[in-house]
């Protein structure tokens, strides 16, 4: 048979061409579901939608929950669920909250403003989150409770520990550094944008070359040439874009001014500055590529997927699951102490209502990107993705004016169609 007729293909070039570059079937239909879900709002919005200023606020956005997302794969994989993650961030946003404001802003001990502030109390929250994480990975590992019960018993809990640490009023101010961590105020400026794209563009292709070479060494099959070229030439573009877009959202004349002012200058006529890429997608990033190189490239990935697949045997081959079980938690508990820093420093302060819902939407984003409930099978960027694609779908919901009680039918009803295709794709690939 010829390798262009492939039976049942109405094109066989275009299926030829995709089935060379060997891409993900699952990644490529959520990517094109995002692009179709972008312009149609885009149309219902004037064109709004898809603007600097929006698609900026866009990735600010949804940094906290896929953060959480990320982390929330690791718990699906292994066949357990975390519904306390929402809770659990609001109880390390107040404790690094507090830090801040009650502790180290005292005269006696840092000051208002010490440069170490924000250092010491993000430190202090990723100790707790890991501690809690880990203390709800140990009774579900080695007490034997599901993890539906303990992290639904977390839900309650810990939302209301976050009530008696804050005792029910908002913190704040934040420190003034922390709150960099938020988005529109700490960004890496036009020019250092430009330079991150770069690094980030020849780490990709550093990284694919690399890859190629290992398959070849080891007499795996690889892909034609053009097909590497091809979806080198997709990174660059979309990682360059990416940063083009960012650096085309200006910050506001007035703001400027005020910024030249204050470092007593006289702002230049006609001077436009790009906001450019923010630490928190910088953040994001740098856990994206944690998270992936444990998943593919350590023992503890190989270890969660084993187990997600088959728990007995991951067990009769030498697996403690149960002490694994509290590592995955753990790692939880890190990222949503992440998770919440930026969230408090969005906001530039610690509110008793942060995280609400979010154990919804970081769920929710986990089994949109391709998560399996049944564990065994899921991707670190199909959970950031299907976070991207659901904050795009609030927004943009939002921006249309449709009413907040409707919003979360659709989110719901989204969930459920997510998972409906999800079971319908594994049946017909007998994955």
């Amino acid at each position: 048979m010829s390798d262009t007729a492939l039976p049942g293909s109405k094109n066989p070039a275009a299926r030829n061409f995709f089935a060379a570059l060997q891409l993900d079937t699952r990644l490529l239909g959520m990517i094109g579901a995002f692009i179709v879900l972008c312009l149609v709002f885009n149309v219902f919005t004037d064109g709004r939608f898809l603007t600097p200023r929006n698609i900026f606020n866009l990735t600010i956005q949804t940094v906290s929950v896929a953060i959480m997302a990320t982390g929330m794969v690791f718990v699906i994989v292994t066949r357990h669920i975390d519904l306390s993650v929402g809770s659990l961030l609001a109880t390390v946003a107040a404790v690094m909250a507090v830090v801040q404001t009650d502790i180290l802003a005292h005269p006696d001990v840092l000051g208002l403003g010490h440069p170490a502030i924000w250092v010491i109390a993000l430190i202090a929250g990723i100790f707790v989150g890991v501690a809690i994480g880990a203390f709800q990975g140990w009774m579900i590992g080695y007490l034997g409770i599901p993890a539906f019960i303990v992290t639904l018993g977390g839900l309650l809990v810990w939302r209301n520990v976050a009530w008696f640490i804050t005792s029910g009023q908002t913190i704040g101010p934040l420190n003034e550094t922390f709150t960099m961590l938020g988005g529109i105020g700490g960004t890496m400026g036009e020019s250092a944008s430009w330079i991150f794209g770069i690094l980030a563009v020849g780490m990709s292709l550093w990284l694919q070359i690399g890859s190629r070479r290992r398959k070849a060494s080891h007499g795996f099959p690889v892909k034609p040439a053009w097909a590497e070229v091809t979806i080198g030439a997709i990174t660059t573009i979309a990682i360059m874009g990416f940063v083009a877009v960012l650096n085309a959202y200006h910050i506001p004349k007035a703001r400027l001014r005020r910024m030249f002012e204050a470092a007593g200058e006289t702002m230049p006529e006609g001077l436009t500055v790009g906001y450019g890429i923010p630490y928190s997608v910088v953040l994001l990033i740098l856990v994206a590529v944690a998270m992936t190189v444990t998943a593919r490239r350590t023992r503890l990935g190989r270890y969660i997927f084993a187990t997600g697949g088959n728990p007995d045997a991951a067990e009769l081959s030498g697996i403690n699951t149960r002490f694994l079980t509290v590592k995955i938690f753990a790692i939880m508990g890190g990222l949503c102490a992440l998770a919440a820093a930026v969230a408090s420093a969005r906001l530039g302060f610690s509110t008793n209502d942060i995280g609400t819902l979010d154990e919804l939407r970081v769920i929710a984003a986990a089994v949109i990107g391709g998560t399996a409930l049944a564990g065994g099978v899921g991707t670190i960027y199909g959970a950031i993705l299907g976070a991207l694609i659901m904050q795009s779908l609030q927004s943009g919901m939002a921006m249309v004016g449709v009413d907040a009680p409707l919003q979360n039918i659709v989110v719901g009803t989204v969930l459920v169609l997510a998972v409906l295709v999800d079971i319908i794709y594994r049946k017909r690939t007998g994955e």
